[in-house]
C-alpha cells in the first residue's frame, strides 16, 4: 500500500512574538545594583575588563556615570579625580560561567590574580583587582 503525494503545501507564518536577549554570562552576588569608585582615565581600561574580558553590557544611555549591566543587578562607577578613598576592601562578588576560562584571558592579559579556598569543600574563588583598584571575587556560576 502507498501513500499519495500531499498536494498541501505547509504555510510557515513569521513569528511574531517578541524576541527576547540571551541572558548576560555574569551576575553580580548582590541584592541591588553596587557603585565603586574609580580614578577618571580609567574608562578605556574599565570598558576592556569588564566588557569584553568578564562579559557585562555598557549602558550608553547613562552619561552621568559609567554602568554595566549583569544578568541580575548593575555595576555603577563614579568617576572622581584622584585620591580616592575606599570605605572598605571587601571583594565584590561575581558569578562567571567558568572559572578555568577567566583564568585562560587573565593569563592572556598578564593580569594579577590569585586562587582562594573557599569555606565549603571544593568551592575555590579567584580574586582580582579591576583597573580602577577595586577588589573583585569570583565564583562559578553552578546551575541548581
Amino acid at each position: 500500500m502507498e501513500l499519495e503525494p500531499s498536494t498541501n503545501t505547509p504555510i510557515h507564518a513569521a513569528d511574531r512574538r517578541p524576541r527576547l536577549a540571551a541572558p548576560l554570562p555574569v551576575r553580580l552576588v548582590a541584592v541591588e545594583d553596587v557603585t565603586l569608585p574609580a580614578a577618571a582615565g580609567l574608562e578605556r581600561a574599565l570598558d576592556a575588563f569588564y566588557v569584553a574580558l568578564l562579559g557585562f553590557e555598557r549602558d550608553p544611555a547613562d552619561h552621568y556615570r559609567l554602568s554595566y549591566h549583569a544578568e541580575n543587578v548593575d555595576l555603577h562607577f563614579d568617576v572622581l579625580e584622584p585620591l580616592i578613598i575606599r570605605d572598605d576592601l571587601r571583594p565584590i562578588g561575581i558569578e562567571v560561567p567558568s572559572l578555568n576560562d577567566l583564568e585562560r584571558a587573565l593569563l592572556d592579559l598578564n593580569h594579577p590574580y590569585r586562587w582562594e579556598k573557599g569555606f565549603t569543600p571544593g568551592l575555590r574563588n579567584i580574586i582580582t583587582q579591576d583597573p580602577a583598584g577595586n577588589w573583585l571575587q569570583f565564583q562559578e556560576s553552578r546551575p541548581i
